[in-house]
C-alpha cells in the first residue's frame, strides 16, 4: 500500500473541520479518529482510505506521517495549532483550519465511514479514546513501536467490528 498524502491531508482537514469546536478534541483524539477511519474502512472494503502507516505507541495508534504533514500544513498557513488550558492544569493542542477542506478526494463511502467514526468517538476524552483504542486487535497484537497490521481488523472483538460476518 502506498501512502496517499493528498488523501491524508483531505481526511485530516475534514476531521479537524468537524471537530474544531469540540473542547475535548486535540492531537490524541484526532490521531485516533484517523486510525479508526482508515482501519474501519479497511474492515468494510478491504482497502484503507489513506494507506497511512500507524505505529503502536503507549497512548494508542499514531499516524506515521502526522507530524510531517501537520508541520507542512502549518508552514503553508492551512492549519493552526493552539495550546489551550484543559481541565485544570493540563493543556490540549487544538487544531483549526484556515480554509474549507477540499472534499473532492474523499468518496461518499469514505466520508460515510469517517462520519460514523466521528459521531461514535469524537466526544471521548483523549484518555478514554486511548484506552478504547488499546482494545482494538491491530493495536493489541502489535509490539510497542511496531507498525499496526491492517489485516488484524478481521480478528476484532464484536465491540470494535464494523462489518457483518457470516457465522
Amino acid at each position: 500500500m502506498k501512502f496517499n498524502k493528498e488523501k491524508f491531508i483531505a481526511v485530516l482537514s475534514y476531521i479537524v473541520s468537524r471537530c474544531e469546536n469540540k473542547s475535548n478534541v486535540g492531537k490524541t483524539v484526532i490521531c485516533k479518529l484517523l486510525y479508526f477511519s482508515d482501519f474501519n474502512f479497511y474492515e468494510l472494503y478491504e482497502k484503507a482510505i489513506t494507506n497511512e502507516t500507524y505505529i503502536k505507541f503507549e497512548r494508542g495508534p499514531f499516524p506515521d506521517h502526522f507530524k510531517s504533514i501537520t508541520d507542512e500544513m502549518i508552514n503553508k498557513g492551512d492549519l493552526i495549532i493552539s495550546k489551550q488550558p484543559y481541565h485544570g492544569d493540563t493543556t490540549i493542542h487544538k487544531y483549526y483550519l484556515s480554509k474549507t477542506p477540499d472534499l473532492s478526494l474523499i468518496s461518499t463511502k469514505e466520508l460515510s465511514v469517517i462520519n460514523d467514526v466521528i459521531d461514535k468517538h469524537a466526544d471521548k476524552s483523549a484518555a478514554e479514546f486511548s484506552d478504547y483504542s488499546h482494545g482494538d486487535m491491530p493495536w493489541a497484537i502489535a509490539d510497542d513501536n511496531d507498525i499496526l497490521d491492517y489485516e488484524y481488523v478481521f480478528y476484532r472483538d464484536p465491540e470494535y467490528s464494523v462489518r457483518a460476518y457470516d457465522d
